[in-house]
């Protein structure tokens, strides 16, 4: 009887994963002659890599790596966003005979968590890459997006159950300055559904308790707050300081203010109304050529024809 050759299992303790700060280490052992690939693809790139490493996207790394790392024996470690892609792109260069090659744990999103140095193409500071990299990724951000949203001033009038959502991924999102409009304080029966706010808020200024909290969430934003009722008296004045106007109220004597500034003061007006479970939202901006709110709604309803 003829024995058949088997191929011998690695050993169980054996791993081929290296954690960031091995990673690091081996960078700054000149002795290590380690080559650092980063298997993102170029989109994911534009929020930063790691300075020397060899760009190699995972989509087209088992048809070029030979070509350009010839030298099987050469001390390899990849890495991509989250440390998933690359481990198996580890795997793929062993069973191609690479002998040295490690899989960096945690990828990119720990080396930058971890404060390590990055090179970055743009004004982002590393501390703002980690916290906005994964909205980033979108096509739709990417960098030049997020620089907007970190330029930007949006004014917010209502700081209610509809304003507090708005409000929060705002400050969240890196919008560069946030005014606040509301006088309103804060009370129990507002607490289930306006999130900004918790038990101890009771009583207080909305936009104070607002503030500590924008600011807990993302301590590197301006938050301005204006303790006043939204008036025709102090309305055009407000409006004129930001770049767009997001409506966070639950009145249409508010809505057709907020509607008529933003038109004079030539800044896009965002609308937002919920009612229950039920809730509308639209663009107005004719300085670009679209319409204004009284484009669709000519005349303010008469009171109490409207919920709110």
């Amino acid at each position: 009887m003829q024995s058949s050759k088997q191929t011998p299992n690695p050993p169980k303790d054996r791993t081929i994963e290296i954690s960031v700060e091995e990673a690091r280490e081996r960078i700054k052992n000149a002795d290590c002659n380690v080559r650092f690939v980063d298997i993102r693809e170029e989109k994911e790139r534009l929020i930063g890599y790691i300075g020397g490493a060899l760009h190699l996207p995972n989509s087209i790394l088992a048809t070029c790596i030979e070509e350009r790392l010839p030298d099987k024996g050469t001390p390899v470690v990849l890495y991509c966003a989250s440390g998933n892609r690359s481990s198996r792109a580890a795997a793929l260069m062993e069973g191609m005979g690479y002998g040295k090659v490690k899989s960096m744990a945690g990828g990119f999103n720990a080396w930058v968590e971890a404060g390590y140095d990055i090179v970055t193409k743009g004004a982002l500071t590393a501390d703002q890459i980690n916290r906005y990299s994964r909205q980033m990724l979108l096509p739709e951000i990417g960098e030049e997006g997020q620089l907007k949203l970190l330029r930007s001033r949006v004014l917010l009038v209502g700081a209610g159950g509809l304003g507090s959502s708005i409000a929060l991924y705002l400050a969240a999102g890196g919008i560069g300055a946030l005014g606040i409009v509301d006088f309103d304080r804060v009370c129990l029966s507002n607490i289930h559904r306006q999130v900004l706010y918790g038990t101890s808020d009771v009583g207080r200024p909305k936009t104070e308790s607002a503030m500590e909290t924008l600011h807990r969430i993302n301590p590197n934003i301006a938050v301005v707050i204006y303790q006043e009722r939204f008036t025709s008296d102090n309305a055009l004045k407000l409006v004129e300081a930001y770049d767009v106007v997001v409506d966070g109220s639950d009145n249409m004597e508010t809505k057709f203010l907020l509607n008529d500034a933003a038109f004079f003061a030539g800044k896009p007006y965002i609308f937002g109304g919920a009612i229950g479970f039920g809730g509308q939202a639209s663009v107005f901006f004719p300085k670009e050529g679209g319409p204004c709110m009284r484009c669709m709604i000519p005349e303010m309803p008469q009171p109490g024809t409207v919920p709110t």
